[in-house]
């Protein structure tokens, strides 16, 4: 059976203004300078840490980014609902294709953060987060945790970014690459990104073309 794996951040939900939010309150308990939407937006996608490593000055040192981190989780889990919401047809995409596939999440967000949005947007989905014991995408564990605890062997990809690309890659399926999220096309096409979808309102014909081979 296949099955459906979603990214969250830029995929599913725009969480783009309360993770600038977070980040900044961060950034700011700390003295660093505040960052743009733009800037974040950049900066997201490969895990907390990396996102602060990149909202830094070049040569913060590792321990102040953790420091900074310990700031950023706790505070960005409380406060990841203010202005996040779904894209424009999502929630309708996924009432269709959870009649038809099994369907789960995965995310380099802080577990904690992705139990309580998906809990608040996509009950009743399955949602993996990053957590000690599951290392971040790209590497293809989340996809592999996920594929096992909705029952497939087999799913395509859905995601927003080149780290989504090559996710798929490193776990041997096909990814759909959407296009209105945190990336632009030219980054995913630089990664190997060959199927791509430009609306919400479009994700399961694409979906169905890629599984029936149309």
């Amino acid at each position: 059976m296949t099955g459906i794996l979603f990214d969250l951040d830029g995929t599913l939900l725009n969480t783009l203004e309360d993770l600038t939010d977070a980040t900044n309150h961060a950034l700011r308990h700390f003295g660093f300078p505040q960052q743009t939407l733009e800037q974040v937006r950049r900066a997201v996608g490969n895990g907390a840490a990396n996102q602060i490593r990149r909202c830094t000055p070049a040569g913060t040192a590792e321990e102040t980014v953790q420091q900074i981190l310990s700031v950023y989780k706790p505070y960005y889990t409380e406060h990841c609902q203010i202005k996040t919401r779904a894209y424009d047809g999502i929630l309708e995409a996924l009432e269709v294709l959870c009649q038809r596939y099994p369907v789960a999440i995965v995310s380099n967000k802080p577990d904690s953060a992705v139990k309580t949005l998906c809990g608040e947007y996509f009950p009743g989905i399955y949602a993996q987060g990053e957590t000690p014991d599951c290392p971040r995408k790209p590497a293809p564990d989340m996809v592999h945790k996920a594929m096992q605890s909705i029952g497939v062997d087999r799913c395509i990809y859905v995601g927003d970014s080149e780290v989504d690309v090559l996710t798929a890659q490193n776990a041997e399926v096909p990814c759909l690459s959407v296009l209105w999220g945190f990336r632009d096309k030219e980054d995913m096409e630089a990664v190997g990104a060959v199927h791509f979808c430009e609306e919400p309102s479009q994700m399961v014909e694409k979906l169905e073309e890629m599984i029936h081979g149309k």
